[in-house]
């Protein structure tokens, strides 16, 4: 973070300063909510949670070389007391953000943000130092932090946005007013909590509605392809920019292909010419995701020539989406186990079914969460759909959700060994280690609750027997 003296960090706050000698004294390292990650100079926030007390560790965090605690009450060293430690630092992250002036990029949709965030970061720091969001740290604690990595040296801020609510992405926009804001899509994703996908295009649109006029340098990145985001364009005052398959999109996809491998080629054309693309990452959503990389980083600068190098260079930064290795025995290992939505589930089954042409695959899946009254219909559709891709075995692992995922196998035509419903994620460890042959492709996808990350470590353990590590 940029050097600011406790003084200037109680003013920004409205904090009380306690047991501090110097108020001049600096935070110059990063603003940290776990004592372990403190480094000197950091500037510790104290969380109270369900089962931990950051206040306890305050002592521990000074003595390991911050300089002072971000705290709801005095705590015996160093400290700026607040009432509320999540706005406290969102009032940072505004200030910071505003006395630096970086170029801030923010994107929300209802699948592939944190894919596409790390295609944009990987974009953009070709160019100039660019911060963004780690994993997927969106809500309203994840993004101030990430904001308040920025230094003089930094030119672009790319910053993943979730939201659960009306209301939560206007609040992330107005602790950093982005100058460019992305719409990915408006998918099912929480649509138990929204009520509806018009409920959702709602919230996913207030990121336009945050952005600056056209005349003041606002861009407005949408998806042509989904007609619940393009409808936005009527929601901003920024200068509309379109990505997408459709002929009309300003930054597009032609002659779109799957390698043997199930990586994505295409033609990627912009309003400045057009360049081949093709790409590390597995599985033709990827597109998508790509083509609005690329509508940013176009905004900014970049050639068509460059960015169509980058995407084809670019990898995947956040752990357990499509992570893709292979095991000594030529066993391939698809680790998408961070989240899974009805949309994402449907993207990996289809990359699943092309990176296994002319090998066995198995898609090991579990509960997608937040799915509400839809919840029995979506778990049905996913297990037709493995069906009708020709996947060797569905394993669908956990309770009720499970076995909706394993009738709607069965009644596609799934009458034999071709799935299976398991309890746990032991179970299905123990299953494929008795039935794996040397060149399966396995796929293990579920929501972030179920933990099936757990499978693919295991799968990917060298030792031959063990039992499935905790999360």
């Amino acid at each position: 973070m940029i050097a600011l003296s406790l003084a200037e960090i109680a003013g920004i706050t409205g904090g009380q300063s306690h047991d501090i000698p110097d108020s001049g004294l600096k935070v110059t390292g990063p603003v940290v909510i776990d004592s372990r990650e403190v480094r000197p100079g950091s500037l510790f926030a104290a969380f109270a949670g369900e089962r931990v007390d950051g206040h306890d560790y305050a002592e521990q965090a000074v003595a390991a070389g911050a300089t002072a605690v971000l705290a709801t009450r005095p705590v015996g060293v160093p400290a700026i007391v607040v009432d509320n430690v999540t706005e406290a630092l969102g009032a940072l992250a505004r200030a910071v953000v505003e006395r630096l002036g970086t170029k801030v990029v923010a994107l929300t949709g209802s699948a592939g943000k944190t894919s596409t965030k790390d295609l944009i970061a990987q974009l953009l720091e070709r160019k100039a130092p660019t911060v963004w969001t780690p994993g997927s740290l969106n809500n309203e604690i994840g993004l101030p932090l990430t904001a308040l990595r920025t230094t003089e040296e930094t030119e672009h801020l790319v910053l993943e946005m979730g939201a659960r609510g009306i209301g939560h992405i206007r609040y992330l926009t107005e602790l950093t007013p982005p100058h460019i804001g992305l719409v990915l899509n408006v998918g099912t994703a929480h649509i138990g909590e929204f009520g509806g996908r018009e409920q959702i295009a709602e919230a996913k649109g207030e990121m336009v509605e945050a952005l600056p006029p056209a005349d003041a340098g606002g861009v407005a990145v949408l998806n042509a392809d989904d007609q619940l985001v393009r409808a936005m364009a009527s929601r901003t005052k920024a200068r509309v920019l379109l990505f997408g398959e459709a002929a009309e999109a300003d930054v597009r996809a032609e002659n779109v292909r799957l390698t043997g491998n199930g990586q994505p080629a295409f033609s990627l054309h912009t309003p400045t010419g057009c360049s081949d693309v093709t790409m590390r990452l597995y599985g033709e959503h990827h597109v998508s995701n790509a083509l609005a990389a690329a509508a940013v980083a176009h905004e900014l600068g970049m050639s068509v020539d460059e960015i169509a190098t980058a995407l084809s260079e670019a990898g995947t930064l956040s752990r357990w989406r499509m992570e893709v290795t292979e095991r000594p025995d030529g066993v391939t290992v698809v680790n998408d186990a961070y989240n899974a939505n009805p949309e994402s589930m449907r993207a990996a089954l289809r990359a699943l079914a092309a990176m296994g042409t002319g090998r066995r695959t198995w898609a090991v899946l579990g509960q997608m969460a937040e799915l509400g009254d839809d919840s029995l219909a979506e778990h049905d559709a996913v297990g037709r759909l493995a069906v009708r891709l020709n996947v060797s075995k569905l394993v669908a692992v956990g309770g009720r959700e499970a076995a909706w995922l394993q009738l709607g196998a069965y009644n596609e035509g799934s009458w034999g060994e071709e799935s299976v419903h398991v309890s746990d994620a032991q179970a299905a460890v123990d299953l494929l280690r008795s039935e794996l042959r040397p060149g399966d492709v396995v796929l293990v996808k579920a929501s972030r609750s179920v933990g099936l990350e757990r499978v693919a470590q295991a799968l990917l353990d060298h030792r031959a027997e063990g039992e499935v590590t905790g999360r």
